[in-house]
């Protein structure tokens, strides 16, 4: 099989398909070790069956994808979500793949760190030690152990840091319109409306999708029913909270924490209020892979492949009605 690298950032193709990944796609497939970019789609060979891709994937229309990659067959994605190139290849018939449950991992674990970190009363005590004002919170922080913890969506990152917690004594809330009983019973996780979730949980991470129906869903009328000292841990995306409504709520609140991974835009804006806000926590999109742990997303493609090659059932596989629900 014929197979390029398609990328509009060349430097991120190079930082993330390491010399392993490399050796196991040459081994598999005919590559073609230029990165070629949407300026380049005329000089992409058309006898090109494979498509090897991650950050700076270009967008194409369906018209570009026939005359310029006509006998393509799949499309692998050694990133995240492919929301913003995928349906028109889907369109066109042409297999798409995702390393969604790759960068999953890294998400999951700086979740799970967070959480850890804030049944621990870390970020309070953390701030009242620096002011030379430490206050004895014994009775605040329940620890790790017998703690309510809210996961709002359930989908392949709610589902691996529910998974993560299995190892601690806590008790997972779950609001997610699409989680089915049995999913919730093999997660060990109890389905909880999302006020309610709010209410009752010690700290509440959002994993919802990026979608026209996620997009400002948290609300002052949430954030202002939190608990006495609980925090609101953000990796999904920016555009979920209204952001104004939380900042309201961490000014108002002080016992309160949030951790922000993503905003709407990133970064903040010069003067925006979370720049003010001592508990309010600030991090540049680093839950999702960095380092060495991009490397685990080109594994994952070059496992898909050899399970496409060999006709064995895929695993990571995008669908269009996946594409309606999935981040």
């Amino acid at each position: 099989m014929k197979a390029v690298f398609l990328c509009n950032s060349p430097e991120n193709v190079h930082r993330v398909y390491d010399q392993a990944a490399l050796s196991r796609l040459h081994a598999l497939c005919a590559l073609d070790v230029h990165v070629y970019t949407a300026a380049e789609l005329d000089k992409i060979p058309t006898d090109t069956e494979i498509v090897f891709s991650t950050w700076g994937m270009p967008t194409l229309a369906e018209q570009q994808i026939t005359q310029h990659l006509p006998h393509l067959q799949c499309v692998f994605y050694a990133a995240g979500s492919v929301q913003a190139f995928a349906r028109p290849f889907l369109a066109c018939g042409v297999h798409v793949f995702s390393a969604w449950a790759a960068n999953a991992v890294p998400v999951a674990e700086y979740t799970v760190a967070q959480i850890l970190l804030a049944n621990k009363g870390f970020f309070v005590q953390a701030r009242e030690m620096k002011l030379q004002q430490p206050a004895p919170r014994s009775t605040a922080f329940a620890g790790n152990y017998d703690q309510s913890i809210g996961l709002i969506g359930c989908g392949m990152i709610g589902s691996l840091v529910a998974k993560m917690l299995k190892a601690y004594k806590l008790d997972v809330l779950v609001y997610d319109p699409y989680l089915c009983p049995e999913k919730a019973a093999a997660l060990g996780v109890t389905p909880c409306p999302l006020e309610q979730l709010f209410e009752r949980c010690a700290v509440i991470s959002n994993h919802l999708p990026n979608n026209a129906q996620t997009r400002g869903m948290l609300t002052y009328a949430h954030f202002s029913r939190m608990r006495p000292y609980a925090a609101f841990l953000n990796t999904g995306r920016g555009a979920q909270v209204v952001e104004a409504d939380l900042a309201r709520a961490l000014s108002e609140r002080p016992d309160l924490t949030a951790v922000l991974d993503v905003t709407d835009p990133e970064p903040c804006p010069k003067g925006h209020p979370f720049y003010a806000l001592p508990n309010c926590i600030l991090t540049p999109h680093i839950a999702g892979s960095i380092g060495n742990e991009v490397w685990r997303m080109a594994a994952f493609m070059a496992d898909e492949l050899e399970r496409y090659a060999s006709a064995k059932p895929t695993r990571y596989e995008v669908t269009e009605q996946m594409l309606k629900t999935m981040a």
